[in-house]
């Protein structure tokens, strides 16, 4: 799994954001703003042994992977949530559920998402919210 990315040249410095994590930072070159950034979302993540690599491409943007998907798809929904303001039992109660566990699972990291799944919990987090899945050749398989 991973999320998008741009950089750009702006005066001496490139700036470097991944909206979709709410991660944006700057370094005096290309290479130091991927490190950067790199940084910023294992800081945010604060899972030991948790790492993210940068995956440069050639249009002014980039990709964002982990080591660990779980993990980073924990933080993506944590952050989803704290940005619509709604609570664990808020976010229950729209998936039809009583506990808060039920969703909570997948904050943490504890249980991965069927793509199913996965769209329930956007709707009961962010009502509206859609994801796009696009196909690329990973540069692994390359």
């Amino acid at each position: 799994m991973r999320f998008e990315g741009n950089v750009a040249k702006v005066g001496k410095w490139w700036e470097i954001r991944v909206p979709i994590l709410g991660v944006s930072t700057q370094g005096v070159t290309k290479k130091d703003a991927y490190e950067m950034v790199a940084d910023a979302i294992e800081m945010l993540v604060e899972k030991e042994g948790f790492k993210v690599t940068v995956y440069p491409r050639r249009d002014g943007r980039f990709e964002v992977g982990s080591n660990d998907d779980k993990a980073l798809l924990a933080y993506y929904l944590r952050r989803l949530r704290a940005r619509n303001k709604v609570s664990l039992n808020q976010v229950a109660a729209r998936m039809g559920s009583k506990s808060p566990n039920a969703y909570g699972r997948y904050e943490q990291g504890r249980s991965v998402p069927t793509m199913l799944k996965f769209r329930e919990l956007l709707e009961a987090v962010s009502p509206g919210t859609d994801f796009l899945l696009i196909e690329r050749q990973s540069a692994d398989s390359k």
